[in-house]
């Protein structure tokens, strides 16, 4: 097995365990009297991530691998994880605001409005990296900036509300 293989094969299982977690937080907090915000663009979401991924299996799996990258890519993941652990049952893919919740303010979150965001970003680009894509980060790099953009537009209106809502 390559090391892309098994960089690939690590990175395709945290997205399940994400996709696993997110579903199951997503549940919880409708449960709990939630309510998603602006859901038309998340299956462009799962479409940019799914093709970035399989793309990288079809390009990238028994390519160039850059250590360098790779330790900026790991970086991510820290970043990554410690966002997750702040947000804890609040963590999931989409945009879900929970009425009378505070907004989070500890962890990551001290520092930036979407530590999420800077991860995508970055492993968008990275990962590519890490395998010897240039072209390919450029070209995903470019989407991801299109389908953020919407999202976080999105996202940010229903900040503000919640905000406006709890008298901040």
């Amino acid at each position: 097995m390559t090391q892309a293989v098994v960089l690939l094969a690590f990175v395709t299982a945290e997205r399940l365990g994400e996709l696993w977690l997110a579903r199951r937080n997503t549940m919880a907090l409708l449960a709990s009297g939630a309510r998603e915000v602006a859901p038309g663009h998340y299956p462009l979401i799962v479409a940019l991530h799914t093709v970035w991924l399989a793309g990288l299996w079809v390009f990238g799996r028994s390519g160039a691998f850059d250590p360098g990258w790779l330790t900026i890519f790991l970086g991510l993941q820290v970043l990554r994880f410690w966002t997750l652990m702040t947000l804890g049952r609040r963590w999931t893919t989409r945009i879900i605001v929970l009425p009378g919740a505070k907004l989070v303010t500890e962890g990551p979150y001290r520092f930036t409005t979407h530590p999420n965001y800077l991860v995508v970003v970055g492993e968008i680009a990275v990962l590519p990296l890490c395998l010897g894509l240039p072209w390919y980060a450029l070209a995903f790099s470019a989407a991801n900036a299109a389908v953020l953009s919407i999202r976080i537009r999105a996202e940010n209106a229903s900040l503000h509300a919640t905000r406006d809502a709890a008298g901040v």
